[in-house]
């Protein structure tokens, strides 16, 4: 990871996001979507994550995080990913009504084959490129970022119609996750 993308200070939040190989759309479905959401909370409740804002689209999540200090919030990315991963390729390989299993896990496996940081298999791009949010006008706009990204995707016409978004929270409605509000 070059300088400009590291965790440098504690003290900040970051916009990072975490891409499935080869784009995969297995967000397309909730029940990896729940993965997500339980090892989410999770390191809210046992690591001290702080998650300004969340979006969950189909093949990738975009997130702004900080650490209220229990953990460095580098290493909660890497056991955040590393769970997530694990624990969706279990979901594929004993998901009787998963059609796309053999085709997913030949990607995984392929993708895990050519890194030599890897053992067997990858889900996740290695690398999630940190941004940290040193004034209220880059959180601004990444904010709007990542709760624009479903509607210029064309899959709603408003952020809080996204179920898998921290928008809602911002609009006053209860979200999947707890949110630390940013404005």
């Amino acid at each position: 990871m070059g300088r400009k993308y590291k965790i440098r200070s504690q003290n900040h939040f970051y916009f990072v996001t975490f891409t499935v190989v080869r784009w995969i759309d297995v967000f397309a479905r909730q029940e990896y979507r729940n993965i997500i959401f339980e090892s989410l909370r999770y390191c809210q409740q046992e690591k001290g994550l702080l998650i300004g804002a969340y979006c969950i689209m189909t093949n990738h999540i975009h997130l702004i995080l900080g650490t209220a200090g229990k953990d460095k919030l580098e290493d909660i990315i890497r056991d955040f990913k590393s769970y997530t991963s694990r624990h969706i390729r279990k979901y594929v390989e004993n998901n009787p009504h998963e059609s796309r299993k053999e085709w997913i896990l030949k990607i995984m496996k392929t993708e895990g084959s050519m890194k030599s940081n890897t053992r067997d298999f990858q889900f996740w791009e290695h690398h999630n490129h940190p941004i940290e949010l040193s004034s209220n006008e880059m959180i601004r706009q990444r904010l709007e970022y990542v709760h624009n990204n479903p509607v210029k995707a064309g899959f709603v016409n408003e952020p809080s119609c996204w179920a898998g978004s921290s928008a809602r929270n911002y609009q006053g409605v209860k979200g999947e996750i707890e949110i630390y509000f940013l404005d």
